[in-house]
């Protein structure tokens, strides 16, 4: 009956009862205090009367605060965030109607604004789909007509950093550490001696062949080295008669072109949040004791420019030196006969390390994850250094501490699914964290936290949090 009456109406109800129950309380109050004058002096009667006024306003306005707080305050900061989410986060996150029925059409009204954006976005969408539609095309068009060419090509932009690598060229980049989007071609190629290459090129030469030599191993390689005539940076061309490379090495491009004007040297916490490269990953072990349990899977993958880069994954089995725990197995699918060719613990830890040389590290319920990882990097002198986002921080910063901020909570917000046969998987649960990931960096610049040290900033007010979750 009460939600039937206009929203000005009941705030006016509102008032006037908090006015009666505020003169009910002191006009009682007085006469107590008058009933104790009769027994005690007159100024005992008014300090009695003022202690018990006293009391009974403060708990009319404990009374009104909590009133407001469940059915204004906290309505409000729920579709101030679904309503953000929406917009920034490209998702339905849904408007929980009965919890602002106090609200008056607030809550229907920004549905329906919320509807009509959804409207124009997919109007949008479709033109965007088509457009990459057509971009698609013309790609998997570029890369047929890169099997023609018998080359390994890396782009790498001013900053020395890889902007574009054909498959023939992962393989070649393999074999000194994974290849990675983002990353500095002086972790695979020894610095000086493509620095001595590059300081060839000039107005009258073009294109130089070095001999460099890997950063790893004794590995050499013959490069050629063409400066870029309609773009900045340069390319790095390897033979395919060269021995390193497999001469039917799939030819998928993996680049991304806005690396080619980013700066680098910057501190982290001043730089940007969309030109921070990100590994997301996740684990699965033994158990749930991180000082005695071991790693049973890792997986991983990277974000580059707020957006997942296909084929950059990490899904690696381990093997933990013990039997696998059928409690465990049954949760994340990975038994004993799965991991006895894995590599052990240290080689594993070892190689995700690489994986995620020069980028912030992003996981759910870090802490767990990492225990794991800086135990075994002791064991191998691995020093991990790199900064760390936690989703769950990053959830509660969105969307205030009391939501559900499980990976399921924070998914079934933001619209990501999550396949029923990658759920608990090292890399299932990475992609979705990753997925997730790329709907808040939107939704946490809209907020005003544009750099990674004001992120930072904000989840440690939450830090309570993983304490509990650990």
């Amino acid at each position: 009956m009460f939600t039937s009456l206009s929203l000005r109406f009941r705030i006016f109800l509102l008032f006037a009862g908090v006015t009666a129950g505020s003169i009910l309380v002191v006009g009682f109050s007085l006469y107590f205090g008058f009933l104790r004058t009769t027994e005690t002096s007159p100024a005992s009667g008014f300090v009695f009367a003022a202690i018990l006024s006293g009391f009974g306003l403060l708990a009319i306005s404990a009374g009104v605060w909590l009133l407001f707080d469940e059915n204004v305050a906290k309505p409000i900061e729920h579709m101030a965030s679904a309503m953000r989410t929406r917009i920034h986060a490209n998702t339905d996150a849904p408007f929980d109607l009965d919890q602002a029925r106090y609200l008056g059409d607030l809550a229907p009204a920004l549905r329906a604004v919320s509807g009509r954006l959804s409207e124009v976005s997919e109007d949008a969408d479709q033109l965007v789909a088509e457009e990459t539609s057509r971009l698609t095309a013309e790609r998997a068009h570029l890369a047929l007509l890169l099997t023609e060419i018998p080359v390994a090509i890396v782009l790498v932009s001013p900053a020395n950093r890889i902007m574009l690598y054909d498959g023939q060229a992962a393989d070649v980049l393999g074999q000194v550490q994974v290849p990675r989007l983002s990353a500095s071609i002086f972790d695979y190629f020894e610095e000086a001696d493509l620095t001595s290459g590059l300081e060839q090129l000039d107005e009258a030469r073009q294109e130089v062949e070095a001999s460099v030599r890997g950063t790893r191993g004794n590995l050499k390689f013959r490069l050629r080295l063409k400066k870029l005539s309609a773009a900045t940076g340069y390319m790095i061309l390897i033979d395919g008669t060269d021995a390193s490379i497999a001469p039917d090495a799939a030819r998928p491009l993996i680049y991304d072109f806005d690396l080619s004007a980013r700066e680098t040297e910057r501190e982290i916490e001043n730089i940007p949040l969309k030109d921070i490269s990100f590994v997301v990953f996740d684990t699965e072990t033994t158990g749930l004791m991180p000082n005695k349990d071991e790693i049973v899977q890792i997986g991983a993958v990277r974000v580059v420019n707020g957006r997942i880069v296909e084929g950059e994954t990490l899904d690696q089995l381990v093997n933990p030196g013990r039997p696998i725990p059928p409690a465990s197995t049954k949760v994340h699918g990975v038994s004993d006969d799965m991991v006895a060719d894995a590599p052990g613990a240290e080689q594993a830890v070892s190689l995700f390390h690489d994986f995620a040389r020069d980028a912030v590290i992003v996981a759910h319920n870090a802490p767990f994850d990492m225990a794991f990882l800086r135990r075994h990097g002791r064991l191998s002198g691995l020093a991990w250094e790199h900064p760390i986002l936690d989703t769950v921080l990053l959830s509660a910063v969105v969307f205030g501490t009391g939501e559900d901020h499980s990976l399921d909570g924070l998914c079934d917000r933001l619209g990501v699914e999550i396949p029923d046969n990658l759920r608990h998987t090292a890399l299932g649960d990475a992609r979705a964290t990753a997925e997730a990931l790329c709907k808040l960096l939107p939704v946490l610049i809209s907020l005003g936290f544009e750099t990674f040290g004001q992120v930072v900033q904000q989840t440690r007010r939450h830090g309570r949090l993983l304490k509990d979750l650990n």
